[in-house]
């Protein structure tokens, strides 16, 4: 079963190789969608596909890199959109 989701995520979020450590996990787990920064302060991530792997994904955001502190991550559920089919990084 697929699932997607939004996520929202806060901390010391920018700066600390967020976007390239989801872009490792949702690869390594065969995701797709995006990463990008918002001028927030905050990363935004698209997260589509097997549901445990996307539930696997959103556990290792929660963590995030080494130098990173994550805050908060909140998830939105999202339609699933079949036309995307790649992980990519978003500048």
């Amino acid at each position: 079963m697929t699932s997607a989701a939004k996520l929202i995520i806060s901390g010391l979020v920018q700066g600390v190789g967020f976007r390239y450590f989801a872009y490792r996990h949702a690869t390594a787990l065969g995701l797709t969608g995006y990463v990008k920064n918002l001028y927030s302060g905050e990363v935004e991530v698209l997260v589509q596909g097997e549901e445990a792997a996307v539930q696997a994904f959103i556990s290792e955001m929660r963590i995030g890199p080494r130098s990173a502190y994550v805050k908060s991550v909140n998830i939105t559920p999202v339609k699933y959109d079949p036309s995307i089919t790649t992980f990519e990084v978003r500048y």
